[in-house]
């Protein structure tokens, strides 16, 4: 094993193994060991009682962080020409359609959100294969192919954050960035949560939540007590 840095050193002393630790403890205790020269992720790992290879099982939703997730995302908005001031009003990164579909089938994907409408989904799914195992591919549950196209974008700007359960049973997103206050860390951990625990499948038995986990982009993970995250 390789010898531990100083840093990680007093990370370590920070946290009591096998403790779990309340949201505001954990909130606070995520940028006391986090030693990073840049502003890093602060991430949440929820593990779920469910068999995500079933359908009536799976996980999958949108939720909006009260503080966002001081990330500006990149946002592409595939449009008809009638749609693009909308789409450029509301704050989107790059707006058009042929000629982005020729970008992306030559490998650029250099974005975090496409918004498409449904009279053009017939083209984006040309590149389908390759926005869909990049977590890119538009969809109408997650609000991203619709003809509200300015409300889409804003709320992506805005701190909408869609996510789904992995084959392993586990969400994993970003809730804000290690100079986020506690306070503000708290809060969008809890509303993921509450989110979270409101897409119970009614086919999962058992314990739904098992376990919740907070960490930075470089920290060791910190267990969270589930019951102060819910109350």
């Amino acid at each position: 094993m390789s010898k531990l840095t100083k840093n990680q050193k007093l990370a370590l002393e920070k946290i009591e193994l096998g403790k779990v630790y309340s949201i505001d403890e954990a909130a606070q205790l995520v940028k006391d060991i986090t030693f990073t020269k840049f502003d890093a992720s602060v991430d949440i790992d929820v593990r779920l009682g469910v068999d995500p290879r079933k359908a009536n099982q799976m996980v999958r939703g949108v939720c909006t962080l009260p503080h966002g997730t001081g990330k500006d995302k990149k946002v592409l908005v595939l449009c008809t020409p009638d749609k693009e001031e909308e789409a450029k009003a509301a704050g989107a990164d790059y707006v058009g359609l042929d000629d982005y579909i020729a970008k992306i089938k030559g490998g650029w994907t250099d974005i975090d959100v496409v918004i498409t409408m449904p009279s053009v989904m017939g083209k984006v799914g040309q590149i389908g294969r390759i926005l869909g195992p990049r977590g890119l591919m538009p969809n109408p549950k997650t609000g991203t192919v619709t003809m509200d196209i300015a409300k889409a974008v804003k709320e992506v700007k805005a701190g909408k954050i869609d996510f789904k359960v992995d084959k392993f049973g586990i969400v994993h997103t970003s809730i804000g960035k290690v100079s986020f206050d506690a306070g503000k860390l708290k809060d969008n951990a809890k509303e993921f949560l509450g989110i979270i625990n409101k897409l119970k499948p009614t086919a999962a038995k058992g314990t739904y939540i098992k376990s919740v986990y907070l960490s930075s982009t470089m920290s060791y993970s910190i267990a969270l007590d589930v019951k102060t995250l819910l109350d």
